[in-house]
């Protein structure tokens, strides 16, 4: 932490999504109320998940932790996006910058494997229905919710190990609206390539082996329902077809940005909407509103809250 004091540079310029005051009024509405969708979205999953018994299920619980990671991936630099969108002046501290690093990287690490976790859990219901009660108990679930925080605690302490001893001592101009890792790597006053080279590594196989991993299961998960019956075939590919539609939207930034050849382009940051926001409100739409059963108790949810006996009368 000593060096993290020697760096000359005390705070980050960030350039945000535009440099025009009608865009930036524009954005400032957009994602403010994208923002609020995706809070309040996310959070009636997890009360529904947590309130209603039918849905005590192993698919509901990684659905509700896929809720809880998706309203901290969305708020870790959000909030401070909308809020710049107002300022002329952007910066941000440089623990604030190491703070952002931190977060996102141990967000996107754990939905990676939660995602992975909610494929095998179809897998499981779909290859191996008889024996989904014994493979799929309330422990295997905890342990794949505690390896996900885990394994994204251990990927962004790893992430940081290379970074947070590099010497800033300017530029401090980062043309992003958070702190993207590459583009503050790439301002490192000694060469960083031997860093880049290791951040990519270490990117590229968290995301492509979950990737690859995600995509197998979803291609086996097919293949068995073929073999059954033409119509639980074309109710699969309804339903995996969102899936693999999330899945894409969020792993292919997340692959090209950071295990690309380490080289920054001007469609990172929009690439970087997609992971960090985008996928966060699609989630919901995807794993909720096309089940009867989530819909039912949110409709539930939503009707006992808004009910007229819960405001008081007027005389």
């Amino acid at each position: 932490m000593e060096k993290i004091n020697s760096s000359v540079v005390s705070e980050f310029v960030l350039l945000g999504l535009s440099s025009s005051q009608e865009l930036q009024f524009f954005f400032f509405i957009f994602f403010s109320i994208l923002y609020v969708v995706i809070v309040l979205g996310n959070l009636l999953i997890i009360i529904a998940v947590t309130s209603d018994a039918s849905l005590h299920t192993p698919m509901y619980f990684l659905l509700g932790n896929l809720s809880f990671v998706d309203i901290c991936q969305a708020s870790f630099a959000t909030p401070k996006m909308i809020v710049d969108l107002l300022r002329e002046h952007k910066t941000i501290s440089f623990s604030g910058c190491i703070a952002q690093i931190f977060f996102i990287h141990l967000f996107t690490g754990g939905e990676m494997v939660i995602l992975v976790s909610m494929a095998y859990d179809r897998y499981v219901a779909i290859c191996k229905p008889l024996h989904y009660l014994i493979i799929m108990k309330q422990k295997t679930c905890t342990i794949l919710v505690i390896i996900s925080w885990a394994v994204g605690l251990v990927h962004t302490l790893s992430q940081l190990s290379f970074t947070v001893n590099l010497p800033f001592c300017g530029p401090n101009i980062v043309d992003s609206f958070f702190c993207d890792l590459p583009r503050v790597t790439k301002l490192a006053c000694l060469d960083s390539s031997v860093t880049e080279i290791l951040i990519v590594v270490n990117s590229g196989i968290l995301s492509l082996s979950t990737f690859s991993v995600l995509v197998s299961s979803y291609i086996t998960i097919l293949v068995t329902v073929w073999f059954r019956s033409s119509a639980a075939m074309t109710k699969a590919l309804s339903t995996l077809a969102a899936h693999i539609t999330v899945v894409i939207l969020f792993f292919g930034p997340c692959i090209f940005i950071y295990a690309w050849p380490f080289i920054t382009y001007p469609v990172d940051k929009v690439l970087a909407i997609f992971y960090t926001i985008f996928t966060p409100v699609l989630n919901p739409i995807v794993y909720t509103l096309r089940n009867k059963d989530m819909k039912t108790v949110m409709r539930k949810i939503v009707t006992h809250y808004l009910s007229p006996h819960k405001f008081p009368k007027c005389y």
